[in-house]
């Protein structure tokens, strides 16, 4: 079930969608990759990277931040924080239901909202946060007109986000299961299409 998209007025919008990497992506950072688009209007977009886990894991993140956690929940030590893209790598991004009100959320949809605040770390750890979310070190950005310009070139395909896929902890299979949203299947695309 595709996420309402309606808090956005920009015309041609990809807020809110999959944004999947193409098999000839050069750049091996978003090699293979399926980002999150939370937000896309004139001045550019922005979005976090879903798939590329780091060895961190979320207890690390309450560690470093001299976060108590309360809870015993092996999802803090067996969810792992990923790498969300080459910019602001030293700042958190998460990925949230959204319904609570933490500083810093942004809504993207009636679903998703984004936060970057310590608080809402805070709730995680002691079971008063969102049932689902993603931690994730950095953000993907681009400027006005490079991501209409790099799909129009075949870098990207894309998609409406789903909640599941989103929140999915089986990292190695997004991309795939992104691509077969739009009744692609990523290993049947050469990575030498569109160059003759």
């Amino acid at each position: 079930m595709a996420d309402d998209n309606s808090h956005s007025d920009f015309p041609g919008t990809l807020q809110n969608q999959f944004l999947i990497a193409m098999p000839q992506m050069m750049d091996p950072y978003f090699a293979n990759t399926v980002t999150y688009l939370w937000r896309h209007n004139e001045e550019g977009a922005l979005g976090i990277v879903i798939n590329k886990p780091l060895q961190a894991c979320v207890a690390d993140i309450f560690g470093e931040l001299n976060i108590e956690c309360s809870l015993n929940d092996r999802r803090f030590t067996e969810q792992h924080v990923l790498a969300g893209g080459p910019v602001e790598r030293d700042k958190g991004f998460i990925i949230h239901d959204a319904g609570g009100h933490w500083e810093s959320s942004i809504q993207v949809t009636s679903n998703i909202s984004v936060c970057t605040s310590k608080t809402i770390l805070q709730d995680i750890a002691t079971g008063m946060g969102p049932n689902n979310y993603l931690i994730a070190l950095g953000c993907a950005g681009w400027d006005a007109g490079q991501l209409e310009r790099e799909i129009y070139e075949n870098a990207w395909l894309t998609t409406p986000a789903t909640s599941d896929l989103l929140f999915s902890d089986d990292y190695a299979s997004k991309a795939r299961s992104a691509a077969a949203l739009l009744g692609i299947d990523l290993q049947q695309l050469s990575p030498e299409a569109g160059h003759s």
